[in-house]
């Protein structure tokens, strides 16, 4: 099976709905991106919805595709609806959800057979990601993105802890091995700002400006284009990150990590998403590992820019 080519931040940066949940008589209708929950009994679908948006995050980071990390959430969910899976009553709901997917994904193409390293018409992208294997990814991303402990990511994968431990490693260690670049912070709370500033120089990276508003943003990248941009949603003047955002990417084409207090007003499943999205408060961890995710899946390979 062929993988599809990762996206990216190709996406158009307009109003985001916000996410109500099940509604609409108990149903979470079909969209062009979000995944069916056909008819499930209510009990069922209450206990899922809260997770849902966040299986799709996860869908996402681990395929480097929003269409295709959906394709397999849909496919576990409609495994759920037809009774063709069931949720392992001795795990957390959420936990047991992502089971359920990993289960699907195991069954059809986990391996993301695809183009070799030395295919020309395979982009930097595609062959970093068929360095990594799948396994790995899985176990880096349950833990460091998606904030599972190893041994729930351990339940989650079928694996002992010592397993999930070796594969963690080994992703971080392929994930460190990226090329530096230059990074954009748009936050207008200094302290968090700080902190994220100090992140990114940890893992190698420059922060070549801290932007409080959406005019501060844009005047960054006229002074020096960044190969990462890290952007809040609410900024000091009463501007949009969203706005800061959408204005850079229609001039430069750079992976963005979206940090905000409120992710469901970005995961509504109505129109396409950025694929890396942190809650606040945050964890290093999961900053680190979103910076690492994001540098690696961009269909452009990171580099310094120029002075």
């Amino acid at each position: 099976m062929r993988k599809t080519a990762p996206i990216g931040n190709k996406f158009p940066l307009v109003t985001f709905l916000e996410h109500h949940g099940a509604s609409a008589g108990h149903v979470l209708h079909v969209r062009y991106c979000k995944p069916t929950m056909e008819v499930l009994p209510l009990s069922l679908l209450a206990r899922l919805a809260p997770h849902l948006p966040y299986v799709r995050r996860y869908a996402r980071a681990l395929t480097g595709d929003q269409t295709t990390g959906d394709h397999y959430v849909r496919v576990a969910l409609e495994a759920l609806a037809a009774g063709e899976r069931v949720l392992d009553p001795n795990l957390t709901p959420r936990v047991a959800l992502y089971h359920v997917f990993h289960a699907i994904w195991c069954s059809s193409g986990a391996q993301l057979e695809g183009p070799g390293d030395d295919d020309p018409a395979a982009d930097d992208t595609t062959r970093r990601l068929m360095r990594i294997a799948p396994r790995s990814r899985q176990a880096f991303l349950l833990t460091a993105l998606e904030g599972f402990t190893p041994s729930e990511a351990a339940q989650i994968l079928g694996a002992d802890f010592s397993e999930v431990e070796k594969l963690i490693a080994e992703a971080q260690a392929e994930i460190d091995a990226e090329l530096a670049t230059d990074v954009l912070i748009i936050e207008d709370e200094p302290v968090i700002a700080a902190d994220i500033e100090a992140l990114v120089k940890e893992l190698g990276h420059t922060v070549v400006d801290i932007a409080a508003t959406r005019t501060e943003a844009i005047d960054a990248v006229a002074r020096k284009t960044p190969g990462l941009v890290l952007a809040d949603i609410q900024l000091a003047d009463g501007s949009s990150g969203i706005d800061a955002v959408k204005d850079i990417l229609a001039r430069f084409d750079v992976p963005v990590i979206f940090i905000t207090a409120f992710p469901e007003r970005l995961l509504t499943g109505e129109r396409p998403e950025p694929t890396f999205l942190i809650t606040k408060p945050f964890q290093p961890e999961t900053v680190k590992a979103a910076i690492g995710q994001a540098l690696f899946f961009h269909p452009r390979k990171a580099s310094r820019q120029a002075a």
